[in-house]
């Protein structure tokens, strides 16, 4: 990832998993290369426990001010809920992945949690429907993002997916959805 941000150059941002015992040299280190969150891959595990995610993601933002990136089924944020209200800063991947989570959500990104808009091959439910309602609630919560390389996604991504947030917002929407949403989270 860090040869990959040093050639990108400085309008790249990388995120990365680590673990919670990962020394502050070391994030502080990542952070001038362009890391600006932290993921907790709570879906499909492999990254920290999410039990680490309140001492974690604290002290990631107060060294680097990263927000964390939760990875995760929205079914399941009822369970994590009062951990999410307490963090400073929250993205959630894909919006939330599933319909029947997707009531758990919206409280959430009424208090201030922004949602990718990525994966939309990994959804259950209808995109832009769930857009629209997020975009109602908060709209500096939604961000595009590709999902590139789209690993195990049922379909990867597709252009048309960007033409489905073209064809379904405004143009005020869509600039905020595609870019400005994210350019102000990720270089605050």
């Amino acid at each position: 990832m860090l040869d990959a941000l040093q050639k990108l150059g400085k309008n790249f941002v990388g995120i990365t998993q680590l673990p919670y015992d990962t020394s502050d040299e070391e994030i502080i280190e990542l952070n001038k290369h362009g890391v600006r969150g932290l993921r907790f891959n709570v879906n499909r595990g492999g990254s920290e426990d999410i039990r680490r995610l309140d001492y974690f993601a604290k002290r990631v933002y107060e060294l680097a001010n990263w927000h964390t990136e939760l990875y995760i089924n929205s079914k399941e944020l009822p369970a994590i809920k009062p951990i999410i209200t307490q963090l400073p800063a929250v993205s959630i991947d894909h919006l939330g992945l599933s319909k029947e989570g997707f009531p758990h959500l919206l409280p959430l990104v009424e208090m201030g949690v922004r949602v990718k808009a990525t994966g939309f091959g990994r959804i259950d439910f209808d995109p832009v429907e769930a857009m629209k309602n997020i975009y109602k609630v908060n709209p500096d919560a939604l961000m595009f993002g590709t999902d590139l390389p789209s690993t195990r996604a049922k379909r990867p991504f597709r252009f048309s997916d960007i033409e489905l947030i073209q064809e379904h917002f405004d143009d005020k929407a869509v600039k905020k959805i595609l870019y400005q949403n994210a350019m102000e989270w990720y270089c605050k």
